[in-house]
């Protein structure tokens, strides 16, 4: 079924809030997606996809882009060691990203041909629990690191505030992320660096620079992989109603941002793990009434 015009512009809200929030955007548009008899795995749903996927990097550049150039961008040493960094934890995640990659197919499919991660996309019971991992990760992380008041600034530009070892441990989790849909890739980066000792500010900015890094590749994946199954073909009247998605993602991913900035330093990152906790439960509910 091709989605109409409504339901691009409902799931480029739903893509651009859960995106930038660590309650997993893929769980809540596949779950969107479902309610509105639409196939998550359909050419058409795709494409879409890609288009808000490409509104919310947007986005995170345009709202990070300040304190970006006070920190990686305040000289060439301070460029160096953040650079060092996100390039470490993204290899690191890379590395799981194949070896999962490879088991699945070997173990789940049985190495049947044409087999892919994203034929997982639209398991609700699957996705139920990774919300559910993630609420409970982003719960602890939360509640540890709770503290009265705003916690002060700290610059993560200067490379003192993370070492390899804490970037390399949260590319380890942003890698487990990447083949299991609503295990959130922000609320697992973010609580991997809150527990690791980082200051949530340091973890904040660190975590969507990877994702501003890792993003495109992921696009381009999925637009080769789309160009392959020859699903690419007959997609042109998508173009402008996936235009359209992708402005309604890029300012409901600024808004998600500023929430998530709120909440994150003032001590109310917990709350994000209650709710995904909830629903992971709707999810397991929703798988329980057919869709």
């Amino acid at each position: 079924m091709t989605p109409t015009l409504f339901q691009i512009l409902i799931l480029g809200l739903v893509q651009g809030a859960a995106e930038l929030l660590p309650v997993s955007s893929s769980a809540h548009v596949i779950a969107a997606e479902k309610l509105m008899k639409l196939d998550p795995s359909s050419p058409q749903m795709t494409f879409v996809l890609i288009m808000l996927h490409t509104g919310t990097m947007v986005a995170v550049v345009a709202y990070f882009w300040k304190a970006w150039k006070r920190t990686f961008f305040s000289s060439a040493a301070a460029f160096t060691n953040a650079a060092l960094r996100v390039f470490v934890a993204t290899l690191v995640s890379g590395a799981v990203f194949v070896a999962f990659n490879y088991l699945i197919k070997r173990f789940v499919f049985k190495g049947s041909s044409g087999a892919e991660i994203e034929d997982l996309f639209s398991n609700l019971h699957l996705i139920s629990g990774s919300l559910a991992a993630a609420g409970l990760l982003i719960l602890y992380a939360g509640l540890k690191a709770r503290t009265p008041g705003p916690q002060a600034e700290a610059p993560v530009g200067d490379g003192r505030m993370m070492s390899t070892a804490q970037a390399s441990v949260i590319g380890l989790l942003q890698g487990f992320c990447l083949p299991f849909r609503g295990f959130s890739r922000s609320g697992a980066t973010i609580s991997t660096g809150m527990l690791l000792g980082l200051p949530r500010r340091v973890s904040e900015e660190f975590s969507f620079a990877l994702a501003v890094v890792i993003t495109p590749p992921v696009i381009l994946r999925e637009l080769m992989r789309l160009s392959h199954s020859g699903g690419g073909s007959g997609l042109g009247p998508q173009l402008v109603p996936g235009l359209v998605g992708m402005v309604c993602s890029f300012a409901a991913g600024l808004g998600a941002l500023k929430w998530l900035s709120g909440w994150l330093e003032h001590g109310r990152w917990y709350l994000f793990g209650v709710y995904c906790l909830g629903a992971a439960a709707a999810v397991f509910a929703l798988s329980s009434f057919g869709y």
